[in-house]
């Protein structure tokens, strides 16, 4: 009987492993990148067209290979970062597993062109789906280039499962954004498809930050220092007022390598504690240096989670710079000791009882006495004219009085305030018909309206702790959910100007710069055509900037912002490739940024109008987001509750 398990052949085993090293384009420029920085290249460049799916190359100055090693580094488990099982507790460097190269050489053309400083000549190298195709001496500079082809060209299950080419340039994006920011010691540069998008020379961490996100990044900065015999946290953190709806700015660093850590984050959100909006999210760039033999970096096939061997001491720590460097910068609330002396109380003052003002009043006036003496004119012989009353409350007095050197005139006054309604008696018929007025007595024959019209016109809507408004009906009442029922509201309404495409636009007499990241004008880019059939006209767009000259009539100009800033949180996963779907996603975003909150009062018209407008929509049942608007009390339900 023949053996069941055997050995695999090693193309079969490399496109295994690639499984796990390469899941996108955005998988290879990280392992390539991160083998030119290891390499101790000063001059790395990227270059990729149509988002890495037909080429991936990167080119550093670099040690470069011998010709030995250029043919060795393809095989399975070759590294020159490590040497023994100990070396994984003390690493310094990132690309140590050994599996890179001959996973991407698997599943992919791959050409590289390689050479030392010592040596005259170099090394150039072509490779199809882990076969050799040549090996030959070439001409070359100092460094090594990779060019990955054709990626995925032997497995199309696995490349039909590649997202649109904006998403995978955004994962791209992201995977250079992680590497240059780690190492602003070295000059980066990125080309898509022929056109450069960064140029980044070797600087410090401020300014590196400030060229990659662009826009007005270095006022929003504050800085972080502390350094401790654990820990050595640097970086910056941005002001409160600036933080987004997404989290797509929020880098941790460790010994030079990105990671994600939630346990991290939340010690971050903890220092901001009671300075952000709900829901709303802080950038941070911030550098960590531990020992290496503290952590463990080998838990995750991609690197980006790390164990530390005491967590919560590096939260404790982490909490407190970033709580102490926004209370330094007068960022955060804190006491001011530096007091000015003068606004002291002075102590002489200190046992002295506050004086308790009087008021005079004169409890005999009264404005409706028959005293002639209380009902007087005063005008002064000035330019201005004046009226006194007969008496003064300052003085007590309740004699009249006049100004010197004007002149007075008194008026009779009138019988008891009584007789004015003398001969009104209706109640007596012959003082109506001795009236000169004469009085027509119209019978009401009909109503205009039936009895059930006039009882629902009577009827109203009541909100309850500003979340839900109800509303009676003839069968019971209805809870409607406002938010909900505005975001149905406002949804079918951008639905429909977007798909009629008459859409109406404010002008706005001082236009709007709005300040986005290289990644977030992308998306803007491309987005443009369906938010102008929204209501938005551009008037400029830049490399880090959009010029908005006008806007939809139903939202109002500090809406601008957030609107845009939701729109890109919500697409940040990819733009959908259907016009209507991505319609439908601006309509959705928009809605959800413009709809009336829970915990807003709402006034009783701003009520009705609500509920009318729900009613008046093609599909008032759900949101737009698949949830209930409104649930129906009938008056039966109400009494099977009072009969338990």
């Amino acid at each position: 009987m023949s053996s069941i398990i055997q050995l695999l052949p090693d193309h079969v085993a490399n496109q295994i492993a690639a499984g796990e090293v390469v899941q996108r384009p955005a998988s290879v420029v990280k392992e390539l990148l991160e083998n030119a920085v290891d390499a101790k290249a000063t001059d790395i460049k990227l270059i990729i067209k149509d988002a890495g799916k037909s080429l991936v190359q990167v080119i550093d100055n670099g040690v470069g290979m011998t010709v030995t090693d250029a043919r060795l580094c393809f095989a399975r488990h070759a590294t020159s970062k490590i040497r023994q099982a100990e070396d994984l507790f003390s690493l310094g460097t990132k690309g140590f597993r050994g599996e890179a190269l001959a996973s991407i050489a698997a599943i992919a053309h791959m050409e590289m062109k390689t050479k030392q400083d010592q040596d005259e000549l170099g090394t150039h190298i072509v490779i199809e789906g882990s076969k050799f195709v040549s090996q030959e001496v070439a001409v070359l500079p100092k460094g090594t280039s990779f060019a990955v082809k054709n990626l995925f060209f032997n497995i199309p299950a696995r490349r039909n499962f590649l997202k649109s080419d904006t998403v995978e340039f955004r994962h791209v994006m992201d995977e250079f954004q992680r590497v240059a920011l780690a190492h602003p010691n070295i000059h980066f540069s990125f080309y898509h498809n022929g056109s450069e998008l960064y140029n980044l020379p070797a600087a410090g961490y401020r300014q590196r930050i400030v060229g990659i996100m662009s826009g007005k990044t270095n006022e929003k900065l504050v800085p972080v220092s502390e350094d401790t015999e654990i820990i050595n946290v640097q970086g910056f953190v941005c002001k409160p007022e600036f933080a987004k709806k997404n989290r797509g700015e929020q880098f941790f660093f460790v010994n030079d390598r990105f990671i994600k850590s939630g346990y991290l984050h939340h010690a971050v959100m903890a220092a901001y504690d009671g300075l952000l909006k709900d829901g709303s999210q802080p950038s941070y760039f911030l550098y960590l240096q531990v020992p290496p033999n503290t952590i463990d970096i080998n838990i995750h096939p991609t690197k980006t989670e790390i164990k530390f061997d005491d967590e919560q001491a590096l939260y404790a720590i982490l909490r407190a710079s970033i709580k102490h460097s926004l209370g330094q910068f007068n960022v955060a609330p804190v006491l001011d000791f530096d007091r000015d002396s003068n606004l002291d109380t002075p102590y002489h003052y200190k046992d002295m009882e506050a004086e308790t003002p009087t008021i005079q009043v004169d409890s005999t006036f009264n404005p409706f006495t028959d005293d002639k003496t209380n009902q007087h004119y005063t005008k002064t012989s000035g330019s201005g004219s004046g009226y006194s009353s007969g008496s003064s409350l300052s003085s007590g007095s309740s004699s009249g009085s006049s100004y010197s050197g004007g002149y007075s005139k008194r008026v009779e006054p009138t019988a008891t305030w009584e007789s004015l309604y003398v001969g009104l008696d209706t109640e007596n018929p012959e003082t109506i018909e001795s009236s000169p007025f004469t009085f027509e007595n119209e019978e009401v024959t009909s109503s205009l309206f039936n009895d059930d019209e006039v009882e629902q016109a009577s009827q109203k809507t009541y909100q309850i702790h500003k979340k839900y408004i109800v509303s009676p009906i003839k069968s019971g009442m209805i809870i409607v959910d406002q938010q909900r029922a505005h975001q149905r509201i406002l949804y079918e309404q951008f639905l429909l100007n977007m798909t009629v495409n008459q859409a109406s636009s404010q002008q706005l007499l001082f236009p709007l710069d709005l300040f986005y990241t290289s990644s977030e004008m992308k998306l803007i880019e491309e987005l443009k055509p369906s938010l102008e059939t929204t209501g938005f006209v551009f008037e400029d767009s830049k490399t880090d900037h959009v010029v908005i000259s006008g806007i939809p009539v139903n939202i109002t100009e500090s809406e601008v912002s957030l609107v845009i800033e939701q729109l890109l949180s919500d697409l940040q996963d990819g733009i959908p490739a259907s016009s209507y779907s991505q319609n439908d996603t601006i309509a959705k975003s928009m809605a959800k940024s413009l709809a009336v909150k829970t915990g807003s009062y709402l006034t009783e018209k701003e009520q009705d109008n609500l509920v009318n407008g729900l009613f008046a929509c093609k599909d008032p049942n759900i949101s737009p987001f698949q949830k209930p608007t409104f649930i129906t009390m009938r008056v039966e339900d109400i009494d099977k509750k009072f009969a338990l």
